[in-house]
């Protein structure tokens, strides 16, 4: 396996010293956030698409620190009823990362209105009442489906091998059967980003997710959860209170080992073996109590220390 982080893990920082940083932490690359829910201060995806000159300049500042590009990453909504900048821009995304060859695009798989006449994303998460149903045929049928089948054409054109989505809430695409659901109706183009800690708070394992899903983890974010179980005790999981209110919520994201210690991380590295994985984990940083770089670098010797990074070669004797 290979380690390295998201770019908007640094945001505050420049470009130059978001690298720098990265080499010194002896990371092998960085994950490009090009837009969506980013503001993308590290890449300026107009400025660079169908600019052969831009793309080598960008691409010099990673070869020279001895870094890969591991994925672009266009998070957001791509079926937004009122935003269709979102899906515009993940296709952009993945015309760049076809002309710089970046095989992976980490994105996710959108989520439309509840129908034709409704102006805001609808998340159903229970089989009743009844309209739930109609809600997900809907999105399922005639918005989502068309569009990542159109979206898979553009990636094959392109040259982009792996679309990676990521198992999130208030997403079409939020655990193991509806990755294998839009899967099994796209192609193989479409596979999971495993992020542990969108399952943490869903009420998933993410220990038995890396194995089920096997091949179809084409891209991991290691982000861990805080469980605050005095708080979940009264309001569940199902939680909609202040990102940065940490003491009032029933969970929030965390710096890796903060949540769950290295023994878990390591667990979570040997089942994505398990399972057939030995790509990048790209760690995200979200953490809203500790300093950001500090919160990366606590995550990067967790990840360094548990890691396999070697191929196998074990194998019987001859007896």
């Amino acid at each position: 396996m290979k380690l390295g982080f998201v770019s908007d893990s640094l945001g505050g920082m420049s470009f130059q010293d978001m690298m720098d940083q990265a080499a010194r932490m002896g990371v092998q690359g960085v994950e490009v956030n090009t837009c969506g829910w980013s503001t993308a201060p590290h890449c300026k995806l107009d400025e660079l698409l169908g600019n052969p000159q831009a793309q080598k300049a960008f691409q010099d500042e990673f070869e020279r620190r001895g870094l890969e590009i591991i994925s672009f990453n266009a998070n957001g909504n791509p079926l937004h009823p009122t935003d269709p900048k979102q899906g515009q821009d993940l296709a952009k995304t993945i015309r760049l990362a076809g002309e710089m060859g970046v095989k992976t695009v980490c994105t996710m798989s959108g989520l439309p209105a509840g129908s034709a006449q409704d102006r805001m994303p609808n998340w159903v998460v229970s089989s009743w009442p009844p309209e739930t149903q109609e809600i997900l045929r809907y999105q399922w049928e005639e918005k989502l489906i068309p569009f990542w089948q159109e979206t898979a054409a553009l990636a094959q054109q392109e040259g982009v091998e792996k679309i990676a989505l990521e198992l999130h809430g208030n997403q079409c695409v939020y655990n193991v059967p509806s990755l294998r659901k839009l899967r099994d109706a796209v192609g193989p183009v479409i596979g999971a980003n495993l992020d542990p800690s969108h399952l943490f708070w869903m009420g998933a394992d993410p220990l038995v997710a890396a194995e089920t899903l096997g091949e179809a983890v084409y891209h991991v974010h290691a982000k861990d959860t805080f469980l605050n179980a005095p708080v979940q005790a009264t309001t569940s999981l199902l939680e909609n209170g202040s990102l940065m209110d940490i003491p009032a919520r029933s969970w929030s994201y965390i710096t890796l080992g903060f949540g769950h210690g290295e023994e878990w991380w390591r667990q979570f590295c040997y089942r994505l073996k398990m399972g057939g994985y030995d790509g990048w984990l790209s760690i995200e940083h979200e953490d809203v109590l500790l300093n950001s770089l500090e919160g990366l670098e606590k995550s990067v010797v967790l990840l360094q220390g548990v890691m396999p990074s070697a191929p196998a070669d074990f194998k019987p004797q001859d007896i």
